[in-house]
């Protein structure tokens, strides 16, 4: 099972520089296999909205969430409480901390673009990893 972080999403969304990578993953993979967080769907609402792309961030949902599997998790208060903590470990901002802490509590591989996570313990993968592609 896979977390896709916010970063992912955005990539292909806004149709950036690793757009084709990550529509490899979502072809390769089932949906079923796939996880965001609360918090980048929040996330995700906020920066398309910002960027005047609401009928994107509404495509986004009806595709993504009432069309698919894909699965959204979220840490409860006892997991936010963990926060910080991971923040300081790793030097992590608190959205990386949450996604990381998601990750981990639910067994999911995290799937970014960010390589701040690769100074913590469970890494992370890109979707060229996922997918066996080359980056």
């Amino acid at each position: 099972m896979l977390l896709l972080d916010t970063n992912i999403w955005l990539e292909l969304l806004l149709e950036q520089e690793k757009a084709d990578q990550v529509r490899r993953l979502l072809d390769v993979e089932e949906a079923w296999k796939f996880a965001l967080t609360d918090f980048s769907l929040h996330s995700l609402g906020v920066i398309l909205t910002r960027l005047k792309k609401d009928d994107l961030f509404l495509d986004f949902l009806s595709d993504t969430l009432e069309d698919s599997a894909v699965r959204v998790i979220r840490l409860d208060t006892a997991g936010l409480k963990e926060v910080p903590a991971v923040c300081r470990k790793f030097g992590l901002d608190f959205d990386d901390a949450y996604q990381y802490l998601a990750a981990e509590k639910n067994n999911l591989t995290l799937v970014s673009f960010d390589s701040d996570f690769d100074r913590t313990e469970r890494g992370r993968k890109t979707p060229a990893d996922v997918a066996g592609l080359k980056s």
